[in-house]
């Protein structure tokens, strides 16, 4: 398959149950002869642990060989990333369960420095070069950024000026899908999906890898400072790394405010099936109303 023709991403739709994602992780854990799988926690993906192995159960859209073989690729390239536990699927109800080797954190802040050098490499890649089992969507194909379609959903909690700062922003970048120049990308790098050890930096969460343009990977840490409340020489120690700056591309600028608004329609979204979202969905649309003191956003 040719970049970009994959309809759909690694992992696109979050577990939507839970209890048939433990049945799965213990399922796969007794396959595995690991003690009872105990969950850490379930977005996309609902994450066990068993003994010294993390437990990934997901509902890809491919055969979830694909992530093995994806991330055994990017280690032979350099890339740090998780390493596999076991080298083969458990699959029940639909849902499929890999397991990787547990990553023991360092008591050290994010080398951002070598982020940017890997997220270098992984613009470098031939995707020819790639296993053939990998999905390699364009971000159009992802459904948090039909955002006409995400704003109906959840117009009824949207005040009006609100509106008015989220329906400006779509509408000035309503062309991003015809930008050019595409590369093999990550497709979410930020501080959530980097684990810092004693070897250095991990990049973990390679469910939207992606063919996109570069700004695509720098546009969550050209805002990490100004909108979640991030330390502003991070970005520049990415850059560093990765070997140049973004931070005026326009491509990169389109990129990362159209991320906001797909972060604040999500958890609007969320805040319709769960109350206790709504105080972070509020947060977020005081930014979108123009407030000067709207308060910086969280992660959770």
């Amino acid at each position: 398959m040719h970049p970009g023709e994959a309809a759909r991403a690694y992992v696109d739709e979050p577990v939507a149950d839970l209890d048939a994602a433990s049945r799965a992780a213990r399922r796969a854990a007794a396959q595995w002869g690991l003690s009872e799988p105990q969950l850490l926690r379930a977005s996309m993906n609902a994450i066990y642990e068993a003994d010294d192995v993390v437990l990934r159960v997901s509902a890809p859209t491919v055969d979830a060989s694909a992530s093995l073989d994806l991330l055994g690729h990017l280690a032979r390239v350099d890339v740090r990333v998780p390493v596999a536990a076991r080298d083969e699927v458990v699959r029940l109800d639909g849902l499929s369960v890999t397991g990787w080797q547990r990553i023991e954190p360092a008591a050290a802040p994010i080398d951002w420095h070598g982020v940017g050098a890997m997220v270098r490499t992984v613009h470098g890649l031939d995707p020819a070069e790639l296993p053939g089992s990998v999905p390699l969507p364009r971000p159009a194909s992802f459904p948090w950024w039909d955002f006409d379609t995400l704003l109906e959903r959840v117009g009824g909690v949207v005040d009006e000026s609100a509106r008015v700062g989220l329906v400006a922003t779509i509408e000035r970048h309503r062309d991003w899908r015809g930008f050019d120049g595409a590369v093999v990308c990550h497709g979410d790098v930020h501080p959530g999906n980097v684990m810092m050890t004693a070897d250095g930096p991990v990049l973990i969460d390679w469910d939207l890898l992606c063919w996109a343009p570069p700004g695509w990977d720098h546009g969550p840490m050209a805002t990490w400072a100004s909108r979640w409340g991030g330390d502003p020489d991070d970005y520049e120690a990415f850059t560093a790394g990765y070997g140049r700056s973004l931070a005026h591309d326009e491509v990169t600028l389109a990129f990362a405010e159209l991320r906001l608004v797909a972060a604040t329609l999500l958890r609007l979204a969320t805040a319709l099936r769960d109350p206790a979202a709504m105080p972070e969905a509020q947060r977020r649309l005081a930014y979108w109303r123009g407030d000067p003191d709207a308060p910086m956003w969280t992660a959770q």
